[in-house]
């Protein structure tokens, strides 16, 4: 529904530094659909807040319109403020590599590295955890501004120091491995094919893509928080019973204990093959209704019946491989024009990892409207899907009104930033939507009613 309730990924680790995760980040926004993720919005409806108590369905008339209301003033304010600091971080992790770069500290780095390492692979591997540790203790206080401070000063987080501090070092730690398990791969195409590299380099994304996303789920995710079956066992009949009438049989469904870290709503799936699931943070399950959990995870089951996770990762390898061939035709221009004054006259020498970095943030800021409006367009049509099976159009849209109270969001954000960070269509579109897309009242065929399986007709909108 949010940042990750709706189609994100958001979801989102950091591999090496957080300029690399800003360009993986666009694989978790494409690769991980949730139904909530999205940007700041806001709508309302009459009183919707007091309904939460009763975790089944109120008796409602799913006709029923919802309007969207303005933002509350904490909602602005959290909403500018917000954008104010994501436009620091955007220069920040362009301007901090290149700063690493450009003092000589990156070529120092190099050469202690290999000294300690000896061999090419191990001197690379010291070399990644020495620049992780500089760029981590170097960001330290403007990650713990934007992820500790700024949330509890809004009400939005519950998290303690200690957790916040502790979730930081694994977020390091995963970066760290992820690095070496990976970074040799374009660095070893650089030795040997220093012309062609890009292209192999970002065809080999495509594997590293897949494996990422297939891993994450059992490996990475539980390291923060903790997973468990679903508990409220009848609501995971009718969630089963909905599976069905989509065509997943086997479906995996997760609660996670996200209300350790915030007060925030979300839901997600992730996953690829065996580990493919559907997550729900136990803030929605506090927050939301019956219908409108049901009609979340219609919206997250569209993801996995149209297959948005393979096509995300695919689209997001083609937005790869271009960027690496912009970097490489400028990483080659700057070295061969200023390379020797900070030590690095070869790109496959791995102290240009922060030239490639800055370039990578430069390239994440230019090519990531390309793939938010993909990833607009896949949740959009997972809303479709949503309220095909459900035909909860009231309960879908009061779902996003809780949304919106519980995470400080703005209905319609504007153009700009719908362009530069909506991996989501804004919550004031979205109630337009379920207000509007009815076609079983008109006599009109359902996009995606040829998927469905017979079974019970849902109790909504007949």
């Amino acid at each position: 529904m949010g940042d990750k309730l709706g189609f994100s990924m958001a979801w989102c680790l950091r591999v090496t530094t957080r300029t690399w995760i800003a360009t993986l980040a666009l694989l978790f926004c494409l690769a991980s659909p949730m139904v909530g993720s999205e940007v700041p919005s806001s709508p309302t409806v009459p009183s919707v807040s007091s309904d939460v108590a009763s975790k089944s369905a109120p008796p409602v008339n799913e006709d029923i319109p919802v309007s969207v209301a303005a933002p509350s003033e904490q909602a602005i304010r959290h909403f500018r403020t917000g954008n104010a600091w994501w436009c620091v971080r955007i220069l920040w992790d362009i301007a901090l590599p290149a700063a690493i770069l450009f003092s000589g500290l990156s070529a120092r780095l190099r050469n202690l590295a290999f000294r300690l390492g000896r061999k090419w692979y191990f001197g690379l591997c010291i070399y990644l955890v020495l620049f992780g540790l500089v760029t981590y203790s170097v960001s330290w206080p403007l990650d713990y501004y934007q992820g500790f401070v700024r949330p509890h000063a809004y009400g939005l987080s519950n998290q303690t120091f200690g957790k916040w501090f502790s979730d930081s070092l694994k977020e390091l730690a995963v970066a760290g491995v992820l690095g070496v398990l990976f970074l040799w791969v374009p660095y070893l195409l650089l030795r040997k094919s220093p012309r062609r590299a890009w292209l192999y380099a970002g065809l080999a994304m495509v594997p590293i893509y897949f494996f990422v996303q297939l891993a994450e789920p059992v490996l990475i995710a539980p390291l923060f928080n903790q997973f468990t079956s679903l508990q409220d066992k009848a609501l995971e009949t009718k969630i089963l019973a909905l599976a069905d009438r989509a065509g997943i049989h086997g479906s995996r469904i997760y609660e996670v204990n996200k209300s350790v870290d915030t007060r925030t709503v979300n839901a997600y799936v992730t996953g690829f093959l065996g580990t493919k699931r559907i997550v729900l943070w136990d803030t929605a399950l506090q927050k939301l209704n019956e219908h409108e959990l049901l009609f979340v995870m219609g919206h997250e089951m569209g993801h996995y019946v149209l297959n948005h996770v393979i096509k995300g990762i695919l689209f997001l390898s083609g937005l790869t491989l271009l960027a690496f061939f912009l970097i490489h035709r400028t990483t080659t221009f700057v070295i061969a024009r200023a390379g020797g004054r900070f030590g690095v006259t070869r790109l496959d020498d791995i102290a240009s990892l922060p030239l490639i970095l800055s370039l990578m943030g430069i390239a994440a800021l230019v090519l990531s409207p390309i793939g938010f409006a993909y990833s607009r367009h896949l949740e959009h049509e997972a809303d479709r899907f949503g309220l095909e099976i459900t035909r909860y159009n009231h309960s879908a849209a009061t779902g996003f009104v809780r949304l919106q109270e519980e995470n400080l969001s703005v209905p319609r954000p504007g153009l700009f930033y719908t362009i530069t960070r909506g991996t989501h269509p804004s919550i004031g579109q979205r109630i337009d939507f379920f207000n509007t897309y009815k076609p079983w009242k008109q006599g009109k065929p359902l996009k995606y009613g040829a998927l469905f399986q017979t079974g019970a007709q849902p109790e909504g909108g007949k």
